[in-house]
This record gives structure tokens, sequence and C-alpha cells, in this order.
């Protein structure tokens, strides 16, 4: 007897959850993409040294260590608005408020003020991230968990082109104080979404006292199935996107060691990475509504995975334009495809009685090798040379990969919530 899939094609899925991810993802992407370009641009233009635009980049330390403060976003509340809603709105309005006041300063005699100012926007961007991660594994099933969050990521990534382009284009026509209010009023589409939507069903009882929210996430992630399964969990997190993080550190110098000129890295990159990494994401979420995300995460790792050695070719044939842009754009198509898989096994994994803190965890330990592991890539390169040290890379995406059988087994069914 033939047994047929009573699932839906994948269009049934765009609904009014998937439509909120759009706007909870721009709003998450583009405090820190005003940080990464709109800022460095604004000092560098004031003539801010390059040795003083290189410490702008401490600001972002509350990204890596955003979990220390998760607890308090599982365990308060703002009344009517809810534990999730009402952290989403404050911090959206705050960001708004942050963001706009930072363009008033004045680079040349207030230097301290914004760096200060940058510091708090990021610490309340990273706090949104919290919220709108918690946010978005409440109202997905996980049925759509993998569409939802390349969703997330895809709009998180075209937020970008706020600061990266339209504020810088604005520069050239009006004051920067003017600029800055303009790129945070696009904060306030996303502080409405917040007052719009429903706060996400409560499962369980969500910790009612501080160490609660501290303890209890951490005892029931490792009671959950025994400290050795979540340590094959942890470490899988921990190496998944090892390989291609690595990979890419040091990439822009790796073009220009390859005789690039900075007119072609600039155009290739800019426009071939972008759209490839959405059309990735894109396509990664679709295919994980029929694969699910256990299969999404061997197949896509495969080609994240072997895309590395893109970069191995390039290194042999040297400044190639069109082999370039290949290689870029099958990298971004890659990290597109796997990023949506990642994170949607993130979300899977983490309870929903205390999402905020486990997610918050997650991500945290899977940023520690763009934060400290990638910063020993300039001393393997030194020693191995361009073409070994991406081997290299190939070779350290594979542990990932090889942890799948403990982590997500190809045949295992995992009951949608």
């Amino acid at each position: 007897m033939t047994s047929t899939s009573t699932s839906p094609p994948w269009h049934h899925y765009l609904n009014r959850r998937m439509l909120i991810c759009v706007f909870l993802g721009f709003s998450s992407g583009l405090p820190l993409f005003i940080l990464l370009s709109l800022l460095q641009a604004w000092l560098a233009k004031s003539g801010l040294n390059v040795k003083a635009l290189g410490l702008f980049a401490l600001v972002m330390f509350p990204y890596t260590w955003k979990f220390l403060w998760s607890p308090l976003m599982d365990r308060f509340h703002f009344g009517r608005m809810g534990r999730r809603r009402g952290w989403m709105a404050l911090t959206q309005a705050l960001l708004f408020v942050g963001i706009g006041g930072m363009g008033m300063l004045d680079p040349l005699t207030q230097l301290t003020a914004i760096g200060i100012t940058a510091s708090i926007v990021a610490f309340l961007s990273a706090s949104q991230d919290i919220v709108i991660d918690a946010y978005r594994r409440e109202i997905l099933p996980d049925s759509e968990q993998g569409l939802g969050s390349a969703i997330h990521v895809n709009a998180y990534k075209v937020a970008g082109m706020v600061p990266g382009a339209l504020s810088l284009i604005l520069a050239d026509i009006m004051p920067w104080h003017q600029v800055f209010w303009i790129t945070a009023a696009f904060m306030l589409p996303c502080l409405a979404c917040t007052f719009v939507i429903k706060e996400p069903k409560v499962y369980g009882n969500p910790p009612k006292k501080i160490r609660d929210a501290v303890f209890l996430p951490f005892q029931e992630f490792i009671g959950r199935n025994g400290w050795q399964s979540a340590m094959w969990v942890l470490g899988f997190i921990f190496l998944y996107k090892l390989g291609d993080s690595m990979a890419t550190a040091l990439a822009t110098k790796f073009y220009i060691d390859l005789g690039f000129t900075m007119t072609q890295i600039g155009a290739i990159s800019k426009t071939t990475s972008l759209w490839c990494s959405v059309i990735g994401g894109i396509i990664g979420g679709i295919w994980m509504v029929k694969i699910g995300i256990n299969r999404a995460l061997w197949i896509f790792g495969v080609v994240q995975a072997v895309t590395i050695l893109g970069f191995a070719w390039l290194a042999n044939v040297g400044s190639d334009p069109l082999v370039l842009a290949v290689v870029i754009g099958a990298e971004a198509f890659g990290v597109g495809v796997g990023t949506a898989a990642f994170v949607a096994y993130i979300a899977r994994t983490t309870d929903p009685r205390y999402t905020a803190t486990q997610f918050a965890l997650f991500t945290s330990l899977a940023a520690v090798p763009r934060t400290f592991i990638n910063s020993s890539v300039g001393y393997i390169v030194a020693e191995t040379g361009w073409f070994t040290f991406f081997i290299v890379c190939f070779v350290l995406a594979l542990p990932g990969m090889l942890l799948l059988p403990k982590v997500a087994p190809w045949n295992e069914k995992i009951a949608t919530k």
C-alpha cells in the first residue's frame, strides 16, 4: 500500500506568520547594519583616523554576550503587552530614539558620547534579537521553522541596504543628523507591527523568579536527554559553520593578494554575494518544507562545505573576475541554504518555556568561531599559503557534518508542535 503525504505544498506556508517574520527580520537587521555601515561612513567622513575607527568595532561586544541578560526576557513581562511583545516594543522604541539621537552628536567634539551611544544601540539591538528570536520560535510550528528562519535571515540582510546604500546616498544631499533620523524612522513600521501582532501562546510554566530564569533553561536542556546528548548538540552548534566562517574571515585580503582591484572586489562582491545569499536562503527555506530540517542540515551542509573549495580553485586560477563572481556567488548560496537550516535547527532545539535564554545561548556559542577562532586565521595563512588554508577550512567543515547522525538523524521524524 502506497502512502500519500498529507503535507500541503510549500506556498500554503506563506501565511501571516511569515509576513511577521519579514517585519521582525528587518527590525533585527537594521540596527546592526547601522553600526557596521552608516556609523563607520559618518566617522570616516568626519576625519576620524583608521586606528580610532577600528576601536569602534568594540561596540559589537553585546552581540556575543547577550545570553547573560536573556533570562530577564524569559522572566519579566509588561502587563497586557505580554512577555515578548512588551520587550520588543521597548527595545524598538529606544532604538529609534538612540539611532536618531546619535546622529545629532558632533564626531569632532563628542566622540566619547558617540561611542557610549553606539554601545547602547548595540545593547538594545542585541536585546531585541533575543526577544525576536524567541517570538519567532514560539509562533512557528516545527513544520514552518525552516521557511520562517529563511525569511527572517533574508529580511535581516535586505535591511542592510538601508544604512549601506540609501542612507549613504542621502548623506551627499543633506546633513548627517537628518540622515540618521530618516534611517531610524525605518524602525517605526516594525514597532507598529509589534503593536498589531498577538502575543504567542505560553507553553508550560515560564519562570517566575530570576533564579529559575537563569538555572531552569540549563537544567531542562541537560535533563532533556542527558549530559552526553547535550554535549553532542553544543558541539554541533559550535562546529557546523566553523569551516565556512574561517574561509571568509580574510576574504577581502585574499582577493587583494590575488591582484583584484578594489572596484572589482566591491562591484562583484556586493552584488553577487547579497543576491546569491538571498536566493540560497529562499530556496533553502522552501526545500526544508518538503524534506524537513534534519535532512536539510545534511544536504545543505555538504553544499556549504563544498563551496569552500571554490576559494582553493580561485587561489590557483588567480585574478579572473569571472571565476571570482562564480566563487563568491557559490559560497554565498551555500551560506544562504546552510544558515537557513542551522537557524531552524537552533530554534527547534529550544524549549518554548525558556526560548529567549536557550536561543541566546546557542546563537552566542555559534558566534564563538567568528569572534575568537577567526583571529588566528592570519597566522595560519602566513604558514600555509592561501590554497592550503582553504583546504584546511574544508576539512574543518567536516566534524560538524560527522555529528549529524547524533543530533539530526536522516530518517528521524520530529513531531510538529
